[in-house]
């Protein structure tokens, strides 16, 4: 058994989410920025599917954007879903953002079209959007239920983008991040945690 102090400070769960939320969202803008100086250069790592060399951009497609503009679309769900993920901790907001990154590149990288070049952080819009609508059926928590119930009546239109037909859109990343959310919900529900060991669930808030 171990012990730790005592911190008699309040513990401040939105102060830790909203730094680490903006954080990511600052990051991106500056390699943004970044590929712009370079005229774009950086675009080419995006996920190239079917392609050996196309597979690494499974790892830097999500940092990458066609533009300001198309960052500047994803900003706000980003900001606002992260911060939501990261009230119930760091420790969740990774795991849930890794299980969404690997999945939604994989399965854009099997399925993409072939020629075309894959990136944007929507992957992540829609992996943690999920996570967040459907997190309350595995915790059973009223609140994480009220919560998918908002979330979705904010943004359940944007679950349109993973069907296909609207060109120089990745609807291959939108679906597959989309399923990395679901798995992330599932993953790492409670009763899961608790058979395998895991002394506190991730649920937390």
């Amino acid at each position: 058994m171990a012990t730790r102090p005592y911190d008699p400070r309040p513990r401040r769960p939105w102060r830790e989410a909203a730094l680490v939320s903006s954080g990511f969202v600052a990051l991106l803008w500056l390699i943004e920025l970044l590929d712009t100086g370079l005229n774009n250069r950086l675009d080419r790592e995006g996920i190239r599917p079917g392609s050996p060399d196309g597979l690494s951009g499974v790892l830097f497609a999500p940092l990458l954007h066609v533009g300001f503009d198309h960052l500047a679309a994803n900003t706000v769900p980003l900001l606002v879903l992260g911060f939501l993920i990261l009230l119930s901790g760091v420790g969740q907001w990774l795991a849930v953002t890794a299980t969404v990154w690997i999945v939604g590149g994989l399965g854009t990288w099997l399925l993409g079209g072939a020629g075309t070049v894959h990136l944007g952080a929507s992957l992540l819009v829609f992996g943690w959007l999920v996570f967040l609508l459907v997190r309350g059926i595995f915790t059973r928590r009223p609140g994480q239920i009220a919560l998918g119930v908002l979330l979705f009546l904010v943004y359940g239109s944007l679950l349109w983008g993973v069907l296909p037909g609207q060109p120089g859109v990745s609807w291959q990343g939108h679906l597959f991040g989309a399923l990395g959310g679901l798995l992330a919900a599932w993953w790492l529900r409670p009763s899961r945690l608790g058979r395998i060991g895991v002394g506190q669930s991730p649920y937390r808030g």
